[in-house]
């Protein structure tokens, strides 16, 4: 196996590729969101040194937190790994020559315009000399030099080549202006060298690419639980009750917690909604099954958002076979129905010091007098009501609603459903205190 063969194979085993590994996993871009959502955009500057297959982990790492990756490659990058690698990563064309053929004509432009922030890693000595002197001889400095969004550098080279006066003064220069550098960190480098040299901690290297995006990380350490989407409760094989939430509002708190550094687990009910990546989903039907699913969760969870439309009632038998017209008129005439369990107040009422529980209240009359009631019956720190009496909240990308504690009143004006999350988790987190 040659050195390129081998640099390629340990790309791709370090981010699932390997072996088929990445059979069916999709980018964020791909995961379950609606169409035009905008999220963060965190360009992947990725230089000719022999650390760049860990530029793989650094783009999992940020779309793990829900940010769209795209990736600039100098020429000698593509030495060590293959712009293949990224593009089965991003589900993004790979940028590499000046002058290729995208879809933009002044490409160096678009990267620079279309990104929130820009993070090298790794960048070799040569391109941090570059950067220091503001040449662009190809499309990564160019970029680079085009760009209005925050810069992030990780160098990594050998400790001699790190310790050169040349090098320091380059990233002395670099900070002066305004650079964020992920330090070089000490240990056995490739050339077999000791010392400083060694591209940072990738974990670090993605938080310092999210800070200059704007991606906040408010909830590292938390656990979110939230349930999403109807039930369907069996009337016959065939037949069930159920109403029309479509779980959008859900799945994007879900993703919104795990972007802002939260493990999350979603409940989900029947929805026709791709898993947000990095979330735990636990896939139910009923409301039975809703509830068993949510008191498993709920002990770890931090802030737990009962989001679902659980059914009210279901019917007490099931009938085994399909009821037919004719044949069982009497049957299907008469449906008598049974109460469900509550998921959010039996939860609720087990709830412990610190943990904050949020309801929802999808109302078609008196919705702010309507959630004060649900607050104080269900046991929770605040619900989230919504007008639903022309149907407008239903399956759209957009909504707008009432935060109701026991101190306040708010109306949130229309938002997407993704900037409605966002505002749902920071309401919890006031509430939490």
């Amino acid at each position: 196996m040659d050195e390129r063969a081998r640099l390629d194979g340990a790309a791709e085993a370090s981010c699932g590729l390997a072996q088929g590994g990445g059979q069916g996993e999709k980018a964020a871009s791909a995961a379950g969101e609606p169409a035009g959502t905008k999220r963060p955009c965190v360009l992947v500057g990725v230089t000719g040194c022999i650390a760049a297959y860990k530029a793989c982990e650094v783009v999992r790492g940020l779309q793990k937190a829900g940010v769209r990756a795209k990736v600039v490659m100098t020429e000698h990058a593509t030495e060590f790994v293959r712009p293949t690698t990224f593009r089965a990563l991003t589900h993004e064309p790979v940028a590499v020559g000046l002058f290729d053929e995208p879809g933009d004509p002044i490409h160096h432009v678009s990267l620079a315009q279309e990104c929130d922030a820009f993070v090298i890693a790794p960048c070799t000595a040569n391109v941090v000399a570059k950067l220091a002197c503001g040449l662009a001889d190809d499309l990564l400095t160019t970029t680079a030099l085009a760009t209005t969004a925050p810069l992030v550098v990780a160098p990594a080279m050998n400790v001699h080549m790190h310790e050169n006066a040349a090098t320091q003064e380059n990233l002395r220069v670099l900070a002066a202006r305004g650079v964020t550098l992920v330090e070089v960190e000490e240990g056995y480098l490739a050339c077999g060298d000791v010392g400083k040299g060694r591209l940072a901690d990738v974990d670090a290297i993605v938080a310092a690419a999210l800070r200059a995006a704007g991606v906040r990380r408010d909830l590292e350490g938390r656990h979110v639980l939230v349930t999403a989407g109807p039930t369907e409760e069996p009337l016959d094989p065939v037949r069930c009750l159920t109403n029309r939430s479509s779980g959008k509002t859900g799945y994007a708190i879900a993703r919104a917690a795990v972007r802002r550094g939260a493990r999350a687990t979603l409940v989900s009910g029947p929805v026709a909604l791709e898993a947000p990546e990095g979330v735990q989903v636990v896939r139910v039907r009923t409301a039975c099954d809703m509830l068993a699913a949510a008191e498993e969760a709920f002990p770890q969870a931090d802030i737990a958002v009962f989001c679902a439309a659980v059914a009210d009632m279901r019917p007490e038998r099931v009938a085994p076979r399909k009821l037919k017209k004719g044949r069982d008129d009497d049957a299907l005439a008469s449906v008598r129905l049974v109460p469900n369990p509550d998921v959010l107040a039996t939860c609720a009422a087990r709830k412990r010091s610190g943990q904050v529980v949020v309801g929802f209240a999808a109302e078609t009359d008196d919705v702010v007098e309507s959630a004060r009631a649900k607050l104080a019956s269900k046991h929770a720190d605040l619900v989230v009501a919504n007008d639903v009496s022309d149907g407008r909240a239903f399956g759209s990308d957009d909504n707008e609603v009432w935060f109701v504690t026991a101190d306040d009143v708010r109306a949130v004006p229309r938002l997407s459903k993704d900037r409605l999350a966002d505002e749902v988790l920071d309401a919890a987190l006031k509430a939490r205190g």
